[in-house]
């Protein structure tokens, strides 16, 4: 999929230690004055991490989106900045996505779906016609979303489930149940 852009300029990654990726030379740090003249994409699935990135750069910079060739895309769905489209994924009529989502490899998202902002759709990820993501919302690999259903902003659905109902903000769904706020995973 980068493979696919004219020319890489390279790429930038706080980690000191990487001199290469992908065998394009890794830049540093990026700092606050940098000036583009070139479109980027942020490749950070935090959802969080990526929403201040974006907004930390927006105003200076025109970001890229990217769909593999791979990837079925419909001329009649939507695309917002700075978003990536992996391998095998399917975005059929009628969806809107917002800015900086990534829809992940083999994801299917079918018609008149509303894909919020700073959303990523792990791999293997099913989406039934008519569904809402609100802002930020994590939908785990392999996760079912039912035809119609409303999920809110900041969520979680874990890999694997099965989502058959609204979901409010700030909420995770483990399984086929929406879990207690109050739950703690791992500690």
């Amino acid at each position: 999929m980068i493979d696919s852009y004219e020319k890489i300029h390279g790429i930038f990654d706080d980690d000191p230690s990487k001199k290469e990726v992908l065998g394009y030379p890794v830049l540093g740090y990026l700092p606050d004055e940098f000036i583009f003249n070139s479109d980027l994409f942020i490749a950070i699935g935090d959802n969080g991490v990526r929403r201040a990135l974006s907004k930390r750069l927006h105003h200076r910079v025109t970001f890229a989106s990217i769909i593999h060739e791979s990837a079925i895309f419909s001329r009649r769905a939507e695309l917002g900045s700075g978003c990536v489209v992996m391998e095998g994924s399917i975005i059929k009529v009628g969806c809107s996505l917002g800015e900086q989502v990534i829809v992940n490899t083999g994801a299917s998202i079918d018609h008149d779906c509303l894909i919020g902002d700073f959303v990523h759709i792990a791999p293997q990820a099913t989406l039934c016609g008519g569904i809402q993501l609100g802002e930020g919302t994590l939908i785990g690999a392999n996760a079912i979303i039912l035809p119609g259903v409303k999920i809110g902003a900041w969520c979680t659905i874990g890999a694997g489930a099965i989502v058959h109902q609204d979901v409010p903000d700030h909420s995770t769904w483990i399984g086929n149940r929406l879990q207690d706020k109050r739950l703690k995973i791992g500690g």
